[in-house]
């Protein structure tokens, strides 16, 4: 065998992240696969013919995540978004002015909720905060009206075009969002409610199926970045099974694959499925993506500066 010492990391003083990241590759376990990852994903934002699918599942713009991404669609390291519903709503409750607050993990949550607040970990939420969105939705209703969640998503955008958000970042930049659940969210509520006051028809979800699906399909190179699993992966991986398998993949995840849950599955597992390509270059990172992806930016800023 031609095996490779392991380097122990040294750390001097000042180091850069993206030193730092370089460093893990030459040790073991998580860390040697985020740095993996980053070569990963370099290679793929370098190839012009290769197209980029983001999945973001978790409560990523709660935990301070928004900024990494907002930069990331900037840059163009980002060609299709797809998300929860939850994240989008984090969003758009961020760019009515709101905030998220540090909070304790072992919190009271009876005295939390008579002081009015939410609690996601050790994260807090004022729950008036859905007063202030209804009321945006009401005012803005007629500026909305759409037969898919894509276009929803766009003109919600349009209308936050101005402010530090994902969701106007996406407008601007004419990145797709796309939000398979989106019903499944403080957004989707909202908008349910006054659809069904107002006598609207509910939006369809199917022609948005069609259009990444046709997108993945006139774009034979892809690259597939998932932070968590969930529906916003799923949504993805479906798109490669019936288009063409993905050339590149990274997956920052915390699940365990052998309770059998998408969210768990490994990248190789796709394989499979015609959704990853037998010599795509693909990496799994099992690490809490608040770690992970602030690495992994660092890095491939630095990078691709």
């Amino acid at each position: 065998m031609n095996l490779k010492a392991v380097k122990p990391i040294k750390i001097e003083k000042n180091i850069k992240a993206s030193e730092l990241v370089s460093r893990m590759k030459e040790t073991g376990f998580n860390a040697k696969f985020l740095a993996e990852s980053v070569d990963i994903l370099e290679e793929a934002i370098k190839d012009k013919e290769c197209k980029i699918f983001f999945g973001l599942a978790g409560a990523m713009v709660p935990a301070g995540m928004k900024q990494i991404l907002i930069e990331m669609v900037e840059k163009g390291y980002i060609d299709v978004f797809v998300s929860t519903g939850a994240n989008l709503t984090h969003d758009l409750i961020e760019a009515l002015g709101f905030n998220h607050y540090q909070g304790e993990e072992k919190a009271n949550d009876a005295k939390l909720k008579k002081e009015g607040y939410d609690r996601i970990y050790n994260i807090y939420m004022k729950n008036n905060v859905y007063e202030k969105l209804e009321s945006w939705f009401e005012e803005n209703f007629d500026k909305l009206n759409s037969e898919t969640n894509t276009e929803f998503l766009n003109k919600i955008g349009k209308l936050l075009k101005n402010t530090n958000s994902i969701l106007g970042t996406c407008y601007k930049k004419n990145i797709p969002i796309y939000c398979p659940a989106l019903s499944d969210s403080g957004i989707g509520l909202m908008i349910w409610n006054m659809m069904i006051r107002k006598k609207k028809p509910l939006m369809s979800e199917y022609n948005d199926l069609s259009k990444i699906i046709d997108f993945a399909w006139t774009n034979k190179k892809k690259a597939v970045f998932y932070v968590g699993g969930g529906t916003p992966k799923n949504y993805i991986q479906q798109a490669m099974q019936f288009s063409t398998a993905a050339k590149y993949g990274v997956q920052i995840k915390v699940d365990d694959a052998s309770f059998g849950g998408s969210s768990g599955a490994p990248l190789r597992e796709g394989i499979s499925w015609g959704k990853m390509e037998e010599k795509a270059k693909f990496i799994d990172v099992n690490c809490d993506a608040t770690i992970a992806l602030p690495l992994i930016y660092s890095a491939l800023l630095d990078r691709l500066r």
